[in-house]
């Protein structure tokens, strides 16, 4: 339906962003609910993919742009993320494949990996009994603002790159994954233990 009403007001489909998200902050094991891990894979990960399905074939005639704005969770696991990470580990997944299989066509794809934003996403993160929790577990003030943010985003979308890493930070985190995974697990669970998963969190900016 979104793609009829483009059409109808500007007679061509361009770049669907797919941003739509919810998040989660429970250990895994102490989810009361199951259900909390079907929602998160359906918003995050199938409602890209069937948005992503019926603009493909506007997008052909268009040339246009695909975009998914995935997570730094979809790079490294983070405690207290599973289902959160799983549903961007799958966007990344299905992009990165349809990046390929889109070769020659003209129509580009980016996945954007931002860190912290300053959004109500974490406001409305599922909490162990699948409810949301109301609050932030990070100062929001550290997060990114989001007119920048956009204008990163923008600017990589623009220029049809592959991926966007948002920040330094980012970049560093994903590095020493690559080189030590087993420092990066050996942070994160630290922090877990000790009830301080902002640290590790703030660290590699996830």
């Amino acid at each position: 339906m979104a793609c009829g009403k483009t059409l109808e007001k500007f007679g061509r489909f361009d770049a669907p962003i797919n941003n739509a998200g919810i998040t989660m902050y429970t250990l895994f094991g102490e989810i009361e609910d199951l259900s909390l891990v079907e929602r998160i894979m359906k918003v995050n990960y199938l409602g890209s993919v069937y948005c992503t399905y019926f603009a493909l074939p506007y997008l052909k005639k268009s040339r246009g742009r695909l975009v998914a704005i995935s997570s730094l969770t979809g790079k490294a696991g983070v405690p207290t993320r599973t289902a959160y990470s799983a549903s961007k580990h799958a966007m990344a997944g299905f992009f990165d494949s349809l990046r390929i299989e889109l070769a020659g066509s003209g129509v580009s794809v980016t996945v954007i990996y931002p860190g912290f934003v300053a959004t109500e996403i974490r406001k409305n993160a599922f909490g162990k009994t699948g409810k949301p929790l109301g609050w932030s577990h990070i100062k929001e003030s550290r997060a990114m603002d989001v007119g920048k943010a956009v204008q990163k985003m923008l600017k990589a979308i623009a220029a049809r790159k592959r991926k966007l890493l948002m920040g330094t930070k980012a970049k560093i985190g994903v590095w020493m994954k690559l080189i030590s995974p087993s420092l990066v697990d050996k942070i994160a669970r630290r922090s877990i233990e000790k009830g301080k998963t902002e640290i590790f969190k703030y660290i590699l900016r996830f």
